[in-house]
């Protein structure tokens, strides 16, 4: 049995930089990984251009991680998302910031994140092992024993970054969760998030419409950005966004233009008064969506009652749209639940009663918004779960 003072298994974003940072550390590091590359979820995110990271302030970082954010205060104070941007450009990787503080490479491939990563971890001495699934782990003797079909392994810390159970096709299993259940860990309710809602609207007059910086309403969660209406329901940051706090069975409300308030509306449609009501919102709305909101009112905007023009101010201000679930977790991007933070150190990433057993990504029992914020849990835990930690 070959030993090791740390053994990754998972190579996503976290198990990648868990190994860089034990690696940099001085540890002699082993990545696990069943794929037979680093990376495979990693590489489709951001449409394959991968989203690094985001560059707001650490406020903006916690607002985008709706799913126990406030755990990572202790994480992003040793490694935050500018750490994450300073560690690719110093190792030659150049960055280039989108809308919404989204940070891509400049070569707009995630292969570049991904070869950067797994140099990264060889030049520090790390070791990578791929199609390398394992099949049971337990502890003896105070050091872990890690078994393949045809392996075992040795170590003092063990750490689980094997994601969620979200998109099983990159490999995303679950089997974090089944490590932390033989070690008597608790592993929280699982459910899809950033997932497309599903609804019972109109599809087939609004498919593939796409709207910049809506925004959507259910109940006390209000979400300001993207949003695309698809064969299913609606996609898009908007609604990815939404879908953590989503049953089904709720109703979403979509205002199409919060950037005009309903006076500011009024005045905008009366000035076209001599136009049909259609052309009249074909000036500030795309053609299909104007046809749809006039539909019934065939006349021009003069001819318009009081009452009529109030339900159309009403339906683009607040669109009623009742959501009748999400997709499901398989099709999800990401998986709300995880490891029980209660029984994690914040700072070390520990389990509090399995010493030398850390966890990091989406493992744990927190999940984020697109635009960079998963990723960069991910690879923030990483740093920290690799880290040297004196008890």
């Amino acid at each position: 049995m070959t030993h090791f003072d740390t053994i990754v298994i998972g190579g996503g974003p976290a198990g990648m930089m868990a190994c860089i940072s034990a690696s940099f550390h001085g540890k002699k590091a082993l990545l696990l990984e069943k794929n037979k590359r680093l990376g495979k979820k990693l590489a489709g995110t951001g449409g394959g251009r991968c989203n690094v990271t985001n560059n707001g302030t650490l406020a903006d970082l916690l607002a985008g991680i709706p799913g126990n954010g406030r755990f990572l205060h202790s994480v992003f104070s040793q490694f935050d998302n500018h750490d994450i941007m300073s560690f690719f450009e110093e190792n030659g990787v150049a960055l280039k910031v989108e809308d919404h503080g989204r940070v891509f490479p400049k070569t707009n491939k995630s292969r570049t994140i991904i070869d950067c990563l797994e140099r990264k971890i060889k030049e520090l001495g790390g070791l990578i092992k791929t199609q390398c699934e394992i099949v049971s782990v337990k502890k003896e003797d105070g050091q872990f024993i890690v078994k393949s079909a045809d392996e075992a392994f040795t170590c003092q810390q063990l750490i689980i970054t094997t994601g969620g159970k979200s998109y099983p096709s990159t490999g995303s299993t679950g089997f974090g969760y089944a490590i932390a259940n033989h070690f008597k860990l608790t592993v929280t309710h699982l459910e899809a998030a950033e997932s497309p809602l599903l609804t019972d609207f109109p599809h087939k007059a609004l498919q593939g419409i796409s709207l910049d910086d809506v925004t959507l309403t259910c109940g006390k969660h209000q979400i300001n950005h993207d949003l695309l209406f698809t064969h299913f329901g609606l996609s898009g940051p908007a609604a990815l966004r939404l879908s953590t706090f989503i049953q089904g069975g709720e109703t979403a409300y979509l205002d199409l233009l919060p950037q005009l308030t309903k006076e500011a509306l009024q005045e905008k449609i009366e000035t076209n008064r001599e136009k049909s009501l259609k052309n009249a919102l074909k000036t500030f709305l795309p053609e299909r969506l104007a046809a749809f909101l006039s539909e019934g009112y065939d006349h021009k905007v003069k001819q318009l009652s009081k009452k009529d023009l109030e339900k159309i101010l009403q339906k683009i201000k607040a669109l009623p749209i009742p959501i009748t679930g999400k997709m499901s977790l398989a099709k999800s991007f990401v998986t709300k639940g995880g490891i029980d933070l209660k029984e994690i150190n914040p700072k070390t990433l520990e389990s509090k009663t399995v010493s030398g057993l850390h966890f990091a990504g989406e493992v744990l029992d927190i999940n984020a918004h697109t635009g960079g914020f998963n990723i960069t849990a991910a690879l923030c835990t990483g740093w920290v779960a690799g880290s040297l930690h004196y008890q």
